[in-house]
């Protein structure tokens, strides 16, 4: 006996549009002739802020300027060189522990300059959900990696797996993120930090010491 379910499936079956090819994702994009400003103007539209500096060194310096760092209480920096942590992320098991990180100073694998998104991964942190928790992030990143856009962004991280192993092919966390968390209401009310850090600084070093 066939069943309405049955019936479904095998009406939406004899009705399926012939298959197409997939387009192809080759073509002429865009590319800027700054990366660097690109990047730093678009994170910049999205609510960032970005700190130039030649090294660590220099980057630090820049960071304790800013009210984000001076007036935080508890500082967790998986960075050598930037920032003074006082949270001991290797003897924390619970993710909940670190609900009242005021900055977190990370790091990131490269930067897209067309949306001024950072890829970011768990490889050399411990316990992601840092990225998402604390109050004011900052990832740090070399500003060789700018990339134009997310087609190169895509072959990127393909190239980070090692040995011709396809994209993805081993377990990780990774994502975007462009900006400090922010959201809006139909009314067009722009909230930033509404349901994650409240706001996003990006170091951009230039020497080859990230």
């Amino acid at each position: 006996m066939t069943t309405s379910n049955e019936e479904i499936l095998d009406a939406i079956r004899r009705n399926r549009p012939a298959p197409i090819e997939l387009p192809s994702v080759t073509g002429e994009w865009t590319t800027y002739a700054d990366c660097r400003q690109q990047f730093v103007e678009v994170l910049q539209a999205v609510g960032g802020q970005a700190i130039i500096a030649r090294t660590r060194e220099e980057a630090d310096e820049q960071l304790r300027r800013l009210a984000i760092y001076s007036d935080a209480q508890k500082i967790a920096s998986l960075v050598p060189g930037v920032g003074k942590p006082n949270v001991d992320l290797a003897s924390i098991v619970s993710p909940h522990a670190l609900e009242d990180v005021d900055i977190a100073i990370l790091p990131g694998e490269f930067a897209v300059a067309e949306n001024a998104a950072i890829w970011v991964t768990d490889r050399h942190v411990p316990l992601r959900v840092l990225f998402f928790l604390c109050q004011h992030l900052v990832l740090v990143v070399s500003a060789d990696t700018i990339v134009d856009h997310m087609h190169a962004a895509y072959e990127r991280i393909a190239a980070i797996s090692n040995d011709n192993t396809p994209p993805f092919a081993e377990p990780m966390f990774g994502a975007f993120i462009s900006g400090p968390s922010k959201t809006a209401d139909i009314e067009q009310s722009l909230v930033i930090g509404a349901h994650g850090p409240r706001s996003l600084t990006v170091c951009l070093i230039s020497e080859h010491s990230t």
